[in-house]
């Protein structure tokens, strides 16, 4: 079955006294404050009269520091930190909840013995290698079409559109970076970062591997050089969001020296359901 296309969209809402940027996904039936300033108290107000009205069951608000006390007294919960997310200065990541059902997560106690066990693995001291015959590349607008194809085979639902090569070629456009790794001419593994230029961090996203291939620890390879790119940018705070249950891509961030920041209730449709959401931090600039 195809990914499903995911209906989306950034809009401008501004006040009296206020000015917030808001993503509207109705795919995950969630509205996202990805920025605002001036009155924090009037912006969450229309924020949640917006989501309301569109029926969205859960609301995201990224708070700086000076602002989570006012997020806390109207009646948002503290699900995480992103350690460095505004030039230097922390993320506070809050939620509002519009049903019960969306506020109630199915896995917690198996989510937290994921955490457990995964912290007990071993950091490695040496960087992981490609076997022969693989390539590992940054890649480049031409190879949209191929991407498109890798994501929509092995992801049935995801967050945000990734088999459509014009959505590709977009976010590529708007800064987004992708590592892959091609075997005999074919990408089999790939990963992206998204570059906020406004306040200097990158999610790492977008992360899959053709399942005969992912045998080799790909992920880490990618990440790696990710990373690399991002330095040379001069992005410092990188972060990333794993699927709670996965134990393979948190162990993979906890051995890159990611550090775990909170997790985010039934964040966003992945596969077949809605997916509790770890989050993982790391700050480039320390060697």
């Amino acid at each position: 079955m195809p990914v499903q296309k995911l209906p989306f969209f950034t809009q401008m809402e501004t006040g009296d006294c206020y000015t917030m940027e808001l993503y509207h996904d109705h795919a995950n039936q969630r509205l996202r404050m990805d920025d605002y300033r001036g009155n924090i108290k009037k912006a969450i107000d229309q924020a949640l009269a917006i989501a309301k009205e569109q029926g969205f069951t859960k609301v995201i608000l990224k708070a700086r520091n000076e602002d989570l006390s006012a997020a806390l007294g109207q009646g948002f919960m503290l699900e995480g930190i992103l350690s460095k997310y505004f030039k230097g200065n922390d993320a506070y990541c809050m939620a509002f909840y519009l049903t019960d059902e969306r506020r109630t997560s199915d896995f917690w106690v198996k989510e937290d013995m994921v955490i457990q066990d995964v912290t007990r693995v071993s950091r490695p001291i040496e960087s992981q290698q490609i076997p022969d015959g693989y390539i590992l590349r940054s890649a480049a607008e031409k190879d949209a079409q191929e991407l498109a194809k890798l994501y929509g085979a092995i992801f049935e639902t995801y967050p945000t559109p990734m088999n459509d090569e014009r959505y590709i070629r977009k976010v590529m456009e708007e800064g987004t970076i992708f590592s892959v790794i091609e075997f005999e001419g074919t990408i089999v593994s790939a990963a992206s970062a998204e570059v906020n230029e406004m306040y200097h961090n990158a999610e790492i996203t977008d992360c899959a591997t053709i399942p005969q291939h992912r045998k080799h620890g790909f992920m880490k390879v990618l990440i790696s050089a990710l990373e690399q790119e991002l330095f040379r940018k001069n992005i410092y705070c990188s972060y990333s969001l794993a699927r709670s249950l996965s134990m393979g891509m948190n162990a993979v961030f906890h051995q890159l020296g990611y550090e775990y920041g909170g997790r985010l209730t039934k964040n966003c449709n992945i596969w077949d359901k809605y997916e509790d959401m770890n989050i993982w931090g790391k700050d480039l600039s320390l060697k």
